[in-house]
């Protein structure tokens, strides 16, 4: 079980993370290491799933902590590139409601950022 995280900076106060893999109790923790610090200066964080195959409680879990985060800091955390199965999942947990959600995705990340 793997993920891919890179980090693309989009403009002053915007990142997008493009995430691509499975997020479960193995990977989020890399997840929350590149998500969580971003937290801290009230940016837009774009968190492109369009290659998430699967997230599990725990990966769920990094996103809430994460949007916990930038509501302290007056940012935004807003999902991207959503599969039906991610849009089933948020739906089912009630967390379509609170977590910003865009249908389009930020690009495909394959040329920049740094992987993890």
């Amino acid at each position: 079980m793997n993920v891919l995280i890179k980090e693309k900076a989009d403009a002053k106060n915007v990142v997008t993370i493009f995430v691509e893999g499975e997020v479960d109790v193995l990977t989020a923790p890399q997840l929350r290491g590149k998500l969580l610090p971003l937290c801290q200066n009230g940016t837009t964080i774009y968190v492109d799933l369009s290659k998430v195959e699967y997230i599990d409680s725990t990966g769920l879990g990094v996103l809430i902590g994460a949007y916990k985060a930038q509501r302290a800091t007056a940012g935004r955390l807003i999902l991207t590139g959503m599969n039906a199965r991610l849009n089933r999942i948020l739906r089912i947990t009630g967390l379509h409601e609170i977590i910003e959600i865009e249908d389009q995705t930020q690009g495909d990340g394959n040329n920049e950022g740094t992987a993890c």
